[in-house]
This record gives structure tokens, C-alpha cells and sequence, in this order.
């Protein structure tokens, strides 16, 4: 069956986080606490909070309250928030392969969706943006052996569905870097892994993806604890986002600490990888190495 296209400018997740960053901006402008806001609207400080955070849905009916509590009057901005909030409340494209997605696993997708630049460390597979189906479907069956066909089928459809991302008009810049590791090690089998690597050879190619490879014999790196991904944003009010999965969750870091400091170490990596103009070669390397 053909995958559904996704939509750009991201989905609910994004929606609230703009939402409750411009909510948070026009409450303090009119200098009013989240006790006082929390009231107007019949709830509490930590439910401002928690809208402010975009970590709850939004009722159109607490939006208009608010901006009448904030003093915004003009009509065009009252169109714009409640649009907003609208939109914060509707399914995103993945929303049909519930089945199939954690909640957590959801907000990245969000998140992914909006994001202008996406840098990502890989130390033992493929980027899921830039697998094939074969190599996609391999990685599943790792973390769900016992699931069964028509399962695997739907993970992989919807991993298929998110690579559309990165040719639509507006697609985001993708930068990864990936441990050598990861062209040798024969997920699927040697064939599997062949396909994957001429895949790379020619995406890598694509004007808004960059990929690097970082040798076996750099020795130790900056990113020894592990995979992991930063996505900027165009939104305004929007931080970047550090995204970690683990094997049954996600973990997302948005202070600014925390940021600063995977940024740092995506900046070592790839200083120590090779140049991005020696990644054809070592790709086609690895897929002659395979050919022996």
C-alpha cells in the first residue's frame, strides 16, 4: 500500500509548544501571574504552566479568555491563536499508525516534522531518515522479533513515510554522522547492508543532506555515550530539542545547558570524522568490501 505524504510545519506537538510560548510572552507582558491567569479561566497556576509548556491540549474557550484577560484586541492576533489552538488539537499525518507509535515516539515525529536542521550521531544503525525498507525491516524484527508480519509491515510503512520528509519542497537539512561501525555491520545480512549502502551513495548526494563517517581508527570520540539528535527550529520561541531513544523510551532536553553541551560534542564529531567530500569514497569502500 503507498504511504501517506506528511504535511509540513509539524503537527500538534509544535502547535502548542508556538501556542503556549506566545500565550507565556503576552501574560508577562501584561504583567499578570499564572495564579491570576489560572483563575480567569476556572483552573489552576500549574495548568498555566502546563499550557505555557505546550504540554496540554488547548480549549478555544481558555484561549479567548485569555487574550481578553491580556488586553490583546486585535482581531487578526485572536485569529492566529485560535487557529493555533485548532490545529494543537488535531492529529498529526502518523496519527493512522497509532497502532504502532508510543506517545513518545509521537512527539518526535512532531517535532522532526518542523525542524529547519536535524543532527544526528549514529553509532550502530542507519539513520532511520535514511534506510531503505529492507534495512528498515531488519532493525525492527532487532527490537520486535515476536511481533508479527502485518506489524513489522506498519512499522516499516511508517519509517518509509517519514523519509518523505526530506524531499519536500521545504525539507529540512539533514546532518548525520555515523561510526564506520555501521557500514560493516551486516543488519539483514550482506545483501541487505549492500542495498543500504548504495542508497547512502546516492542520497548522500541530495543538496540538504550531509553525511559523515567517522573511521575506526579516530579511536575514542566525543559521543561516546551514545546516539542522539539535535532539531533546530524556524518558529520563533521554538529551542532546540536533544532527542536520546532508548529502548522503551524517549528522553528530550530543551535547557539551554543541556543543549549547549550535545551541540558541543556534535561540533567534535565532526571535526573528527572525515571530511564530508571523502564520504563517497568510503562509502563505496565498504560496499566493495562487501563484494569480496
Amino acid at each position: 500500500m503507498p504511504v501517506s505524504a506528511p504535511e509540513q510545519n509539524g503537527g500538534p506537538t509544535v502547535r502548542r509548544l508556538q501556542l503556549g510560548a506566545r500565550l507565556r510572552s503576552l501574560r508577562l507582558a501584561a504583567g499578570i501571574s499564572r495564579d491570576q491567569a489560572g483563575y480567569e479561566i476556572r483552573g489552576s497556576e500549574s495548568k498555566i504552566s502546563r499550557m505555557e509548556l505546550g504540554r496540554v491540549a488547548f480549549k478555544e474557550r481558555d484561549v479567548i479568555d485569555l487574550l481578553k484577560l491580556y488586553g490583546v484586541t486585535d482581531d487578526g492576533e485572536h485569529e492566529r491563536l485560535l487557529a493555533l489552538a485548532r490545529e494543537a488539537n488535531s492529529p498529526g499525518w502518523w496519527h493512522s499508525y497509532g497502532d504502532v507509535l508510543t506517545t513518545w515516539f509521537q512527539n518526535y515525529l512532531d517535532l522532526e516534522q518542523a525542524a529547519e536542521l536535524i543532527r544526528t550521531y549514529e553509532i550502530q544503525f542507519v539513520p532511520g531518515l535514511l534506510q531503505t525498507d529492507a534495512y528498515a525491516r531488519a532493525v525492527i524484527m532487532l527490537g520486535h522479533g515476536t511481533a508479527s508480519a502485518e506489524e513489522i509491515d506498519r512499522r516499516a510503512d511508517l519509517r518509509m513515510a517519514r523519509k518523505q520528509l526530506l524531499t519536500q519542497e521545504q525539507s529540512p537539512r539533514l546532518w548525520a554522522v555515523i561510526d564506520e561501525a555501521v557500514l560493516r555491520r551486516p543488519i539483514g545480512g550482506r545483501e541487505v547492508l549492500r542495498e543500504q549502502i548504495r542508497y547512502l551513495i546516492d542520497v548522500s548526494t541530495q543538496r540538504n543532506v550531509r553525511l559523515q563517517v567517522i573511521p575506526f581508527q579516530s579511536g575514542g570520540h566525543a559521543a561516546a555515550g551514545g546516539a542522539f539528535s539535535i532539531l533546530r527550529f524556524s518558529h520563533q520561541h521554538l529551542p532546540d530539542v536533544v532527542y536520546i531513544e532508548h529502548l522503551t523510551s524517549g528522553l528530550y532536553l530543551d535547557k539551554r545547558e543541556d543543549v549547549d553541551h550535545y551541540a558541543a560534542a556534535m561540533g567534535r564529531l565532526v571535526i573528527e570524522a572525515e571530511q564530508p567530500d571523502r564520504t563517497q569514497e568510503l562509502l563505496r569502500k565498504a560496499l566493495r568490501d562487501l563484494e569480496d
